[in-house]
């Protein structure tokens, strides 16, 4: 439980300061840099919303943790904190409403012996983030279990680079979340849950008990239309929404199958990425999808080769041979490009990524007619989100039979966008992007995923060091 002490010191209206300064801390929820130095997460997007909601920009402050951000706001340095904190009422902050629930879970090295109860944990050695709401809750546990040993890693050391540790044995069991575990699982496949902890809480923003021109109050107001217009959901799904499609198995054989089989057609993806401007990495996580990287796979309705064409995608694109691995590539990626070419401006980054995915597996037409089910029961056709609940009514006959294809696979092309999204990201760890490769390619902007993740940067955001 951080510890800190009241000041009389306040920071100045946001309005009159003319932005809103935000406490964080980098990590691999709420706010951290890509490759490209974009900055994102979960909490950073509906910061940046918050900001437009209240008409000023958004100042990012990173901290070396939460007692620091938290500090920062008691101390008058910042407005609020957001860096994936619970709700403690022993600090001198208001805290905003929750803004998506967490879980508490112990995870060790899969193996090992399972815990079933709270007097199971003597003798154990559990790691957890000092200054965290989940530090307390361990260190009361252990007032109570003779022999728990808490131990706290150095302020720097982020959920994710734990749970590596834990993977590796290294750290006996890690005090996390559900989330950051599933995150972490797909890189790390001998992670297991060894227990389950009875604690429950949500992710909250942290202010001033003294916050002036109502701050506190046009935040909870600002999430409560969020929840209510979509934006809490279609942020989480972007950020979580996809990581517990695959189970531990699926996982292992696409870490073993980066090691064996990718290295061999990296050259063939990146030649495709020349050609089309599309990211490599995710011309390689549809094709591990389709075909595991297996040049002369064969569907049973016909589709062949790395990319799974069919004959007539590939007379299409003027691809003479579906089983040589180049042409296959190079097919499925001047496909995807016209794919996205197809969807309007209206649909973004990333839906417009997750779209495409799924009209690779049913086509334009059968994406249309998702877009149109969509519409007709009231939801957002440009929403990534609300596609995914469309998606699998389409092989079902009371929506099937208003559509001249009939049934529609819709089910299958959502859990390929699905796991794709698992794959690419992935990759994109195992493979960061070189500074070199972000030179123009001169492709098309509306079919690059690259170039959309780039020009995604967000306007009116500035980043500093933590102010003295």
């Amino acid at each position: 439980m951080a510890v800190i002490s009241p000041s009389r010191s306040r920071i100045e209206n946001f309005r009159e300061l003319g932005e809103l300064r935000v406490a964080t801390r980098v990590d691999a929820l709420s706010y951290r840099a890509d490759e490209r130095g974009t900055f994102a997460g979960f909490e950073h997007d509906l910061l940046v919303a918050l900001g437009e909601h209240l008409g000023v920009p958004v100042r990012f402050v990173p901290y070396p943790d939460t007692a620091h951000a938290l500090e920062a706001v008691v101390n008058g340095q910042a407005h609020l904190a957001a860096a994936g904190l619970t709700p403690d009422r022993h600090l001198p902050l208001a805290w905003s409403a929750g803004l998506r629930e967490i879980n508490f879970v112990l995870v060790g090295r899969a193996g090992r012996r399972a815990l079933l109860r709270d007097r199971d944990l003597a003798g154990r050695v559990v790691t957890v983030r000092q200054g965290t709401k989940l530090a307390g809750l361990m260190e009361t546990l252990k007032q109570s279990i003779p022999g728990l040993d808490v131990v706290y890693p150095a302020t720097h050391t982020d959920d994710q680079d734990l749970l590596m540790q834990a993977a590796t044995g290294r750290i006996d069991l890690l005090a996390t979340d559900q989330v950051n575990y599933a995150l972490a699982k797909r890189l790390a496949p001998t992670l297991a849950v060894v227990y389950e902890l009875p604690f429950k809480s949500a992710v909250s923003w942290a202010m001033s008990l003294h916050a002036d021109g109502g701050l506190t109050g046009e935040i909870n107001d600002f999430l409560n239309e969020s929840a209510g217009n979509g934006l809490l959901a279609s942020t989480a799904d972007r950020y979580f929404g996809h990581i517990r499609r695959l189970d531990r198995y699926d996982f292992a054989v696409f870490l073993k199958r980066i090691e064996n089989r990718l290295p061999r057609y990296i050259p063939h993806f990146r030649e495709a990425e020349k050609r089309t401007g599309i990211d490599w990495r995710y011309l390689a996580s549809v094709s591990y999808q389709e075909s595991h990287w297996d040049p002369e796979a064969t569907s049973y309705t016909g589709v062949r080769g790395m990319m799974m064409l069919t004959v007539d995608t590939a007379n299409r694109l003027g691809i003479d041979d579906r089983l040589d691995p180049k042409q296959s590539i190079l097919g499925g990626a001047r496909y995807l490009s016209m794919l996205q070419a197809k969807l309007p401006k209206e649909v973004v980054y990333p839906d417009r990524l997750w779209m495409t995915t799924a009209a690779y597996n049913i086509g334009p037409g059968g994406l249309n007619n998702a877009r149109a089910l969509a519409r007709l029961l009231g939801k957002n056709d440009t929403s990534w989100v609300d596609l995914k609940s469309v998606l699998p009514l389409l092989s079902q006959p009371q929506y099937a039979t208003q559509f001249k294809t009939g049934p529609v696979r819709g089910g299958e092309a959502l859990i390929m966008a699905e796991n794709v999204r698992n794959f690419y990201d992935i990759l994109r760890y195992s493979y960061p992007i070189e500074s070199a490769q972000l030179a123009d390619s001169g492709a098309d902007a509306q079919s690059s995923p690259s170039f959309q993740v780039n020009a995604q940067k967000t306007i009116g955001v500035r980043l500093s060091q933590p102010v003295p």
